[in-house]
């Protein structure tokens, strides 16, 4: 059989878009790509459907489903997991090579699970990574300095310090013809200043596959549970569009910055999705919380931008709150119809407020941050 090396690195990306990685700007969990081949004329993924849930207690989720067409022999390969090191999140480099912030990592090939190892391998960043465990005499792992040892490591043959990653590594059995694989983990969602949680995503790669796109993908982000208030720049996404397939939402296009145009999406216990036929992805995505296009415009109102798992309470907004509107606010982000002419007035001009007369008012599941809410209201 043929071997041959395949960079498995599908993982929602959970960090800092680049031009924001700047210092104590934020917190910077964990990045990664999707699953790319090194070399491949093979194999041509067929079908992905990359389905990420963003939580209430700070992590998100990840489900990839993929189809793989082999036209070649069958063979062994080489698959490998790329996970880019955190960034201001005070943590040590994992000699043992297991990134600190992934859990419940799993991969299966044709409905068998994979095992793994873990390494330590150096980050080639806009270069394929070619999972070489680091040569522990030349870069070190843990030496202080004017950097962050948890995201780089101590190169002391060019004296100089080099960004890493952390490596899944395992070997499966490719057959000949049609391959599935299913990839989940959990993992830590970073943040940053204005900015409640992002989600990059990177798709560039799968272009290195054999028939150089995704035949057949859809995106699923999904509010399991939960409601959320995001955007997604249309660089990627503008072939079509966003739906919502399950659960309340709605979506709308919007303008930030410079003239850059995004989907923004209020979901609740939903699902919104995309879908696309041979799609080429030229450029990477990320999934932002929607305080990054209302922190700094002081012209919304209190509420513009509100998530169950960290409330974002602009600070010139602060001693302005009215307390009756912030006990309601949990009841309002759940669907709550009010009938104070005054609530409903204030609740109905948030354009993330979706009224859902079915929904009964209850405490059940509020965050302890709510909690706090409705207890310091008048």
């Amino acid at each position: 059989m043929n071997r041959k090396v395949f960079q498995l690195a599908a993982m929602a990306i959970l960090a800092f878009a680049a031009v924001t990685m700047q210092a104590n700007d934020g917190v910077y969990y964990v990045n990664g790509n999707q699953l790319v081949p090194v070399r491949e004329t093979d194999i041509a993924v067929v079908k992905e459907v990359l389905t990420i849930n963003l939580c209430d207690d700070g992590y998100a989720s990840v489900d990839v489903q993929y189809e793989f067409m082999n036209r070649g022999k069958a063979k062994t390969v080489e698959m490998g997991f790329e996970a880019q090191a955190p960034y201001n999140a005070e943590v040590k480099v994992n000699k043992a090579g297991k990134h600190p912030f992934i859990s419940n990592f799993t991969a299966t090939l044709n409905g068998k699970q994979i095992d793994y190892r873990n390494a330590i391998v150096v980050e080639k960043l806009d270069e394929e990574c070619d999972f070489v465990p680091v040569d522990r005499k030349r870069y070190l792992l843990d030496k202080e300095g004017d950097w962050d040892p948890g995201c780089h490591l101590y190169d002391t043959k060019a004296d100089d310090i080099v960004p890493f990653a952390y490596a899944y590594l395992f070997t499966a059995n490719f057959k000949e013809g049609l391959n599935t694989v299913h990839h989940t983990y959990r993992y830590r969602m970073s943040f940053g200043v204005g900015r409640t949680f992002e989600v990059p995503y990177w798709l560039k790669p799968a272009m290195r596959w054999a028939n150089r796109q995704i035949d057949d993908f859809t995106l699923r982000i999904k509010a399991d549970g939960t409601a959320k208030h995001f955007i997604i720049a249309d660089s990627l996404f503008a072939a079509a569009p966003f739906k919502v397939t399950q659960g309340k939402g709605k979506i709308r296009k919007n303008t930030f910055g410079y003239e850059t145009t995004f989907t923004e999406v209020s979901l609740r216990n939903g699902v919104v999705e995309w879908h696309a036929r041979n799609f080429k992805p030229k450029d990477n995505f990320v999934i932002c919380s929607a305080d990054i296009h209302t922190c700094f415009n002081e012209e919304y109102p209190f509420g513009y931008f509100y998530d169950r798992s960290d409330t974002y309470v602009p600070s010139w907004q602060e001693d302005k709150i009215d307390k009756r509107i912030l006990r309601n606010l949990p009841y309002a982000h759940r669907g709550y119809v009010f009938k104070d002419a005054k609530l409903k007035a204030y609740f109905n001009q948030l354009w993330w407020y979706m009224p859902d007369p079915s929904w009964k008012a209850s405490t059940d599941g509020f965050t302890p941050k709510e909690q706090e809410y409705i207890s310091g209201g008048q």
